[in-house]
Order: C-alpha cells, then sequence, then structure tokens
C-alpha cells in the first residue's frame, strides 16, 4: 500500500478545532478505508469518513501547500508524526516548524489485519444461517418471502460488508424452491 501525507481532524464534537494530526495514511485495495494512527476510516478516502470502530466523524484531506490545513475558524495545535517534519516542511516551503501551530509526536502503526477481520466478521452470529437442511422446512410462499427479504439485505449490504453471505443464502433458497415447485 502507497502511503500518503494526510490531514486528520476529527469533527465529531467539535466544530472546527478538534484534534489534528498530519502523517501517512494507507488506504485498502479499493481506497474506500484508510488506515491512519492506529485507526480505519470509511468512506471515499477523503473529506467527511467513519471510524470504523467508534464511528466518529472525521475530516480527511490532503496537505495544502500554503501549511493552512485547518479550517480557518479552527485553533489548536497540529499534531504532526515525527517521521514526516522535513517532507511536510519540503511541501509547505519551510524551514522550521512553527511550535505555536504544531505539536510533534510519534503516531502509531495501524494494525489493518484487525480492520479487515471486523469488517468481514459483521455478518457472523446473525442466527440466520439457512442451509440446504434448514430450508426444507419451508413452504413455497415461506421460501418467497424469504428470498424477497435476502435480495432486499443483498441491495442493502455493503460490499466490504458481507453481501457474499446473503447472496449465497438466497442461491441455496431459490434452488429449494425451484426443487419444491417442479415436485408440484
Amino acid at each position: 500500500m502507497q502511503k500518503q501525507l494526510k490531514y486528520v481532524e476529527l469533527k465529531t464534537g467539535y466544530a472546527d478545532d478538534g484534534p489534528a494530526w498530519i502523517g501517512n495514511a494507507e488506504f485498502s485495495k479499493t481506497g474506500m478505508t484508510v488506515y491512519f494512527n492506529g485507526r480505519a476510516f470509511k468512506g471515499n478516502g477523503h473529506g467527511l469518513c467513519s471510524d470504523l470502530e467508534t464511528h466518529e466523524v472525521y475530516w480527511i484531506s490532503g496537505i495544502k501547500k500554503n501549511g493552512l490545513d485547518r479550517h480557518w475558524a479552527g485553533r489548536g495545535k497540529i499534531k504532526i508524526d515525527r517521521n514526516i517534519v522535513r517532507e511536510y516542511l519540503a511541501i509547505v516551503g519551510l524551514d522550521t516548524l512553527d511550535t505555536a501551530k504544531y505539536e510533534v509526536v510519534e503516531l502509531l502503526e495501524t494494525d489493518k489485519t484487525k480492520f479487515t477481520e471486523m469488517e468481514n466478521s459483521n455478518m457472523e452470529g446473525q442466527n440466520e444461517n439457512f442451509s440446504q437442511q434448514d430450508l426444507t422446512g419451508f413452504s413455497i410462499p415461506e421460501l418467497t418471502n424469504i428470498i424477497a427479504e435476502l435480495k432486499e439485505k443483498e441491495n442493502n449490504t455493503n460490499s466490504n460488508n458481507g453481501i457474499k453471505y446473503y447472496t449465497i443464502i438466497r442461491m441455496e433458497a431459490e434452488k429449494y424452491l425451484n426443487e419444491l415447485q417442479q415436485q408440484s
């Protein structure tokens, strides 16, 4: 994963003066998940994104060459990762950081595996495991309703969040429904 320098600011509970950081972010293959400072954010890779664990809203953007990353009405020091200070100074054309504006910190590495497992396990434990043998107890009208519900869930489920699970169950239900209809 290629790293990109990003400005990240917590918006939930704040106006334009939430805690803010500058550091390297990594992206999922789709670009829809941003990994930064021990966290994972869901969105479109910039703008307003949601923390996968806390559901808090963050603003994520690229670095501005004029150094005005925080909103004009915002205030407070921006924490900047010590590993990217030189790179940031080169981008904004400065020789040193203004210690009134910035605090040099060490940002956390993000365990991407943890968040991948979290996203892929959202469907577990939902007690909707219709296997072929479970389907045998349903009538044609009941199976028709189950299939309609599963189609609705497929349409409303994020592709990273278990759509295959519903598709597999729906296909099994349709197969069994077809067998029942042929027997009738």
